[in-house]
């Protein structure tokens, strides 16, 4: 991952070295050019005090002696964050449906290729379902991106029922003994409530096919867009009750700290990111690689 955060990294990397250069003394202004530093990284103010103050009491307890070891423990308080939530995905069911909702020009239709394509090398048969029928466009991306990651996609006729085209997913899973339908569906504002209704309504038709499903619920999100983000998947969660997020454009932005404050913000853990355009770059989140990404430059990665 750290190949891939080049931009998050230097730009984070850079103030936090200007920091242990210029301020060496564990003083109020060491603690407030952090403060600083971690609230333009779009860490959000709770995230960056609640840091802020850990450090303060672990620099104390721990009578840490210089700025470069305090940026160690920072880091430390930062994965000591990240690893609470639990970032596994439920897929276990056969077959495991899992629906992916988002904005359109997030990147939902091109998450769901990558992830098909991730989960057939891990040894999952796959299936998608466009549920997207708003959109000719997205049944034919999602066709394209079924081509490209091996996995038949069952489509309907634009502006079907997507209702319809779950159910029929879900059918042929069942018959075919697939292992996980990843369902596209309609990307769309989070603030048009008959269009949000509608997703309510995918969902039950997946319940009722299989009572303990939708298992995963991801939100793709555009990591550049920052703490704008947060309003987007409060909305979701409280129509779709959320499972997981996905971060798109991970590699695109120099707000290393979005991911720490969409997560202290919605409580919803952060199960997959976006590095690239290739079919590849869709990565399991990896807490360490992504510190060690943002802090390159500062500190030395442990061997491993």
């Amino acid at each position: 991952m750290s190949r891939r955060m080049d931009k998050a990294s230097l730009s984070f990397s850079e103030q936090v070295r200007d920091v242990v250069l210029l301020r060496r003394d564990l003083d109020d202004d060491f603690y407030d050019d952090l403060l600083e530093i971690l609230i333009g990284a779009d860490a959000g103010m709770g995230v960056a005090q609640q840091l802020v103050d850990g450090l303060r009491d672990r620099v104390r307890d721990e009578r840490i002696p210089d700025a470069e070891q305090a940026l160690a423990a920072l880091k430390a308080e930062m994965l000591a964050m990240l690893d609470k939530r639990d970032r596994a995905l439920n897929l276990d069911a056969v077959p495991s449906v899992v629906l992916v909702v988002g904005v359109n020009g997030s990147g939902k239709t091109t998450t769901l290729g990558k992830f098909a394509h991730r989960l057939r090398e891990d040894g999952h048969t796959t299936l998608l379902a466009a549920a997207d029928t708003f959109r000719a466009a997205a049944i034919d991306q999602l066709r394209l991106w079924g081509n490209r990651a091996h996995t038949d996609v069952v489509a309907h006729q634009p502006g079907a029922d997507p209702g319809a085209v779950v159910y029929d997913a879900i059918q042929a899973a069942l018959a075919r003994r697939v292992d996980v339908v990843l369902v596209d569906t309609a990307g769309r504002l989070h603030t048009k409530s008959p269009l949000m209704e509608e997703m309510k309504k995918v969902r039950r038709v997946v319940q009722r096919l299989i009572p303990e499903g939708p298992h995963e619920t991801l939100l793709v999100l555009e990591a550049p867009t920052g703490m704008n983000a947060i309003a987007q998947a409060r909305a979701f969660n409280e129509a779709m009750q959320l499972t997981g997020l996905v971060l798109t454009k991970l590699d695109g932005t120099s707000r290393g700290g979005t991911l720490l404050a969409i997560e202290k913000e919605l409580g919803i853990p952060v199960k997959l990111v976006g590095m690239g355009e290739g079919i590849d770059d869709l990565n399991v989140f990896d807490p360490q690689a992504y510190l060690d990404a943002l802090f390159a430059g500062v500190l030395e990665v442990p061997a491993t």
